[in-house]
């Protein structure tokens, strides 16, 4: 749509520089919206995708990321997840798939999406994992495992929904009106602090709340407010 391409130019312009998507995201058109609008790519800009929603045996991966190619209108895509392992087929052999790509210069680096620390580490035992993609908020902490398993090795956590919270927690309500800020960056701002290798994605279509998330980086949390938010 003409107005996504100008609000995905719009974005980039304001700072930013990681953009997800997903082979299944609205049939398609994310990707297309976005090779559309990118194409070249910007220099600093890393956009990830996503195969194997539905089904990840090696030749689905590969038919799903040639597809992906094209939409976004890219020789290589700078980081291609895993969007969740596959009950009918091994992590092994989808990572694999995508070992394979990597080494045909299709995919730089390799993510996995929606594991848990075993399926994390047995995919590493496969190829060399760059970021894991999980959802992670301040109401949704069960992948804290991963979260700190990532720190130690120097992977990429890249929280999906991460400004999922509670409106009403009082301590978060308390902590954004001493800031001036809104809860929506108090939660972003635990994030960034919760662990060094941590990159939220939150999705908007709104250039205002873009820059108001790109401005939770510049958010400080006292090391008491990290605990009243349950660090």
């Amino acid at each position: 749509m003409p107005e996504n391409v100008a609000f995905l130019r719009e974005a980039v312009g304001a700072g930013l520089r990681l953009i997800d998507t997903a082979y299944t995201y609205r049939g398609g058109d994310s990707e297309g919206t976005i090779g559309a609008a990118l194409s070249p790519l910007p220099d600093g800009v890393v956009v990830a995708t996503k195969g194997g929603w539905d089904g990840a045996k090696p030749e689905t991966l590969r038919a799903e990321l040639e597809e992906s190619l094209r939409r976004l209108r890219l020789e290589a895509i700078p980081l291609y997840y895993l969007h969740r392992p596959d009950p009918a087929t091994p992590i092994e052999e989808s990572v694999g798939a995508l070992a394979e790509l990597q080494a045909e210069g299709k995919i730089r680096d390799v993510g996995v999406s929606n594991v848990d620390l075993d399926g994390l580490e047995r995919a590493r035992e496969v190829v060399t994992v760059a970021a894991v993609q999980n959802h992670y908020s301040l109401v949704e902490r069960e992948s804290d495992d991963v979260v700190d398993h990532c720190a130690r090795e120097g992977i990429a956590f890249v929280p999906y929904f991460p400004l999922r919270h509670l409106d009403d927690d009082g301590a978060l309500v308390e902590i954004a009106e001493r800031h001036g800020a809104t809860t929506s960056q108090v939660a972003l701002a635990w994030l960034l602090q919760r662990s060094p290798v941590m990159h939220p994605i939150p999705g908007t279509l709104s250039l205002e709340h873009l820059r108001e998330n790109l401005a939770a980086e510049r958010l400080e949390l006292s090391d008491d407010e990290l605990a009243a938010l349950g660090a």
